[in-house]
């Protein structure tokens, strides 16, 4: 999480964490339902990092989201190899902090569907390692977010939460069976009007439909790796790794209500109608 030219806070916040949400219309087998209000979205994708597409990432650099963040974005700890984006942590002074960390966003904002990540972490007290989607005031809109975020202090688990005008609901922390650390998962969430759930490996591990707890305003997609000596109660007390911490993802992909599934392991393939 991050928030800086159109990051998601998710440090602030104290929570997020992985995201797969659902709303009320729930999804037909190998398709999206989309029998519901659309919000505006940028088309479905899928990308498996085969290169990394400039026209739909941003990589920040050069600055924090705020005190509670002890590193500062360096686009040098964004690197592409074999299929494999990385994002990483490590001890460099960037201006006023000793450590630097990595986040990449997207430049296009998307609504309603099926969002999917397939994400490994590495370890480490007193960092954050996530998968969400935000927007927010850094683009002139109320502060939604969905959150997978691993508090790499025990990579068993992972947060899971949402933000709707600002404000933390639906925080849980949920099981990721053989650590997030010991290799990749899936994460996903899959975001209807009414309707949010959230995913680890195939299995729906929360759901939101309070209608009051749902976000309503399309958001961008984030990966982030920040660490923090300030937010002890919720990351754990911050322990100098001593070496290169790194996040890596193999894929992400968003399909959009109505859309067929992308690849066959997509959750858009195999979540039925609940209703």
């Amino acid at each position: 999480m991050s928030h800086a030219p159109g990051s998601g806070l998710a440090g602030l916040r104290l929570g997020a964490a992985g995201v797969l949400f659902a709303v009320a219309a729930a999804l037909h087998p190998a398709h999206a339902q989309g029998t519901q209000p659309e919000l505006k979205s940028a088309p479905s994708f899928v990308d498996n990092f085969s290169n990394f597409s400039q026209s739909r990432w941003f990589v920040s650099d050069g600055w924090t989201n705020g005190a509670h963040q002890n590193c500062t974005w360096s686009k040098d700890l964004v690197r592409l190899s074999d299929g494999v984006l990385s994002l990483s942590f490590e001890k460099r002074k960037q201006k006023d902090r000793e450590f630097a960390c990595a986040e990449i966003q997207t430049k296009q904002r998307y609504g309603y569907g099926v969002y999917e990540a397939r994400m490994k972490t590495g370890a480490g007290s007193g960092l954050n390692a996530a998968f969400f989607s935000y927007i927010g005031p850094q683009d002139k809109q109320p502060w939604d977010e969905i959150d997978f975020e691993v508090l790499t202090k025990d990579p068993s688990k992972v947060q899971v939460n949402s933000y709707i005008q600002g404000k933390p609901k639906n925080a849980k922390l949920v099981d990721v069976a053989g650590g997030a650390d010991k290799g990749f998962n899936d994460y996903g969430f899959v975001w209807e009007k009414d309707r949010l759930r959230w995913y680890v490996n195939g299995k729906l591990v929360h759901e939101v439909t309070n209608p009051d707890e749902l976000p309503t305003h399309s958001q961008k997609i984030f990966f982030s790796l920040w660490g923090s000596d300030k937010l002890t109660n919720w990351m754990g007390a911050f322990v100098d790794p001593g070496s290169k911490v790194t996040m890596q993802v193999k894929r992400v992909a968003f399909t959009a209500l109505g859309q067929p599934c992308q690849f066959p392991e997509s959750l858009a393939c195999s979540i039925s109608n609940s209703n």
